[in-house]
């Protein structure tokens, strides 16, 4: 029995350490996109901070999830976050499973690139949303009365630059339409709906968005139209990235995944490359159109 543990053990860590010198080769090729894509995550934080300043607290509006669910109070507010950090615990580790696991659908640097291009678009059309019109906050600490209802002018840009986290996230007001943790929480629901396997997994994860959907207006965080437009607006962009984007390439053939739309000219030079080699009689391999464009 010792002897198995043992021998299992060396080889998962042998599984460790080849994925280990996979992935990192490709971050070398793609840091750039990983990078930008955290670096944004920043950005978002400080546009909602900043339209925090703007906030001006007023009555609640007419919301018909407001009439129709039931109000959790501001004792219970922890449930929808719990809910979503579950959610967000479990997919980060789900990219990692390619490390432990024998059977490996994808490499961890490729489906972070691919959910950072989801991330980056949802949340630049979220900016764009809530600085054009600034609602009222229905949460309780945006309603009027409250000390941190609005920021207090700022002394200096450097002020604005600091994300006081993860109060100043938890405790934000203006930043609504539309919904942050939707974003997410679809993003995540999305992605495992294409790469994953688990078939009962997949229903769980809708069940889930729809659950947090339905405690993020129960709690007051949002208005109802802050989770509907996350619903569409989210589907429609995975949609268009992915329309964007080539498909990632399966791992069977060794070949690495090209994040970025070919250009015509790359296109236009594979084909050539292509032709000449099956005139010729030679086959095409996958993994040398990843090399050509390297060295482009």
């Amino acid at each position: 029995m010792t002897l198995y543990i043992g021998r299992e053990a060396s080889k998962l860590w042998k599984r460790i350490c080849a994925e280990t010198s996979a992935e990192s080769n490709l971050f070398i090729d793609n840091w750039k996109y990983i990078i930008a894509g955290f670096v944004f995550q920043y950005i978002h934080g400080v546009a909602a901070r900043g339209v925090h300043y703007l906030h001006q607290p007023g009555p609640t509006l007419q919301d018909l999830g407001f009439f129709l669910l039931p109000e959790l109070g501001q004792d219970k507010a922890y449930i929808s976050e719990t809910v979503f950090m579950f959610v967000f615990l479990s997919f980060f580790l789900w990219t990692f499973h390619p490390f432990v696991v024998k059977v490996k659908k994808f490499y961890t640097v490729q489906i972070w690139c691919r959910v950072l291009a989801y991330l980056v678009v949802s949340q630049t059309l979220r900016i764009f949303t809530f600085y054009s019109t600034q609602l009222p906050g229905p949460n309780y600490h945006c309603r009027p009365g409250s000390k941190l209802a609005r920021l207090p002018e700022p002394d200096g840009v450097l002020e604005v630059l600091v994300i006081n986290f993860p109060q100043g996230v938890i405790y934000g007001c203006g930043d609504l339409i539309f919904s942050s943790h939707m974003i997410f929480t679809l993003v995540f629901v999305l992605t495992y709906q294409k790469y994953g396997t688990r078939r009962c997994i997949k229903q769980f994860g809708w069940s889930i968005a729809i659950i947090q959907s339905l405690l993020i207006v129960a709690s007051r965080k949002h208005y109802t139209v802050d989770v509907v437009v996350a619903w569409y607006t989210v589907n429609l962009v995975v949609f268009f990235v992915d329309k964007k984007l080539p498909e990632l390439s399966g791992r069977t053939n060794g070949s690495s995944l090209i994040l970025l739309p070919l250009s015509t000219k790359d296109k236009d030079k594979w084909t050539k490359e292509e032709n000449h080699k099956l005139l010729n009689g030679n086959s095409v391999n996958p993994a040398d159109r990843d090399l050509q464009v390297r060295s482009a």
